[in-house]
């Protein structure tokens, strides 16, 4: 299998062996999402795409559960006592501290308390126009990360994706995709494909 870079058709394509890898996986793109991505997760039953959001949360430090909010749509998560930063604008203020190989702080960062993540599971929804009566608007102010499962329930009123992470299920593990949307999902595509450990997740083509 090889490693290949293609930036005239940005995407992300792996395989994917095990739960602790798709974990890996959410925890990777935390790193690169900024406030306002709107991130799409499609895959069947099981495939693992709350995983990788358990995986993205615990990034952001938190522990408790994540389970899908099948019954009731939407999860929030607002990260308290922990420091977001945004990577995308910030990595050039942000420098490691030669001493002690620690980012130094900055008036750029942000306090995590100020970081809103929404988790959705739309499997249930019947009717896209349900969004509208539990505030979907609200939820998607800009200000706000949105990871959200069974998008196609909600089409007409969900916003365009940022990313699109396809999930699929193989004889053995998963074969995931990550297509950007936007130049917003460019941006973390481009970041994650350097990233990326090669020890969790196994290369089938990154272009």
């Amino acid at each position: 299998m090889s490693d290949k870079h293609h930036n005239s058709n940005l995407h992300i394509h792996l395989k994917i062996m095990s739960e602790e890898a798709m974990t890996e996986l959410g925890a990777c793109l935390a790193k690169w999402v900024r406030l306002g991505s709107v991130i799409y997760l499609d895959g069947d039953l099981g495939a693992g795409k709350t995983t990788l959001v358990r995986g993205f949360l615990r990034a952001f430090g938190h522990q408790g559960a994540v389970k899908s909010p099948t019954f009731t749509l939407v999860e929030p998560y607002s990260l308290e006592n922990n420091i977001f930063y945004n990577y995308n604008e910030l990595e050039d203020v942000l420098k490691p501290d030669d001493n002690n190989k620690h980012l130094t702080q900055s008036k750029a960062e942000l306090r995590a308390d100020d970081v809103k993540i929404y988790h959705f599971d739309l499997y249930r929804l019947e009717d896209p126009e349900e969004l509208e009566y539990v505030g979907i608007r609200d939820y998607l102010d800009g200000q706000s990360i949105a990871l959200i499962e069974w998008p196609e329930k909600g089409y007409g009123v969900l916003p365009g994706a940022d990313l699109i992470i396809k999930i699929t299920h193989l004889n053995q593990g998963r074969e995931v995709e990550l297509l950007p949307q936007s130049e917003n999902g460019r941006v973390i595509v481009s970041k994650l494909s350097k990233d990326i450990k090669t020890d969790f997740l196994i290369h089938d083509d990154i272009k």
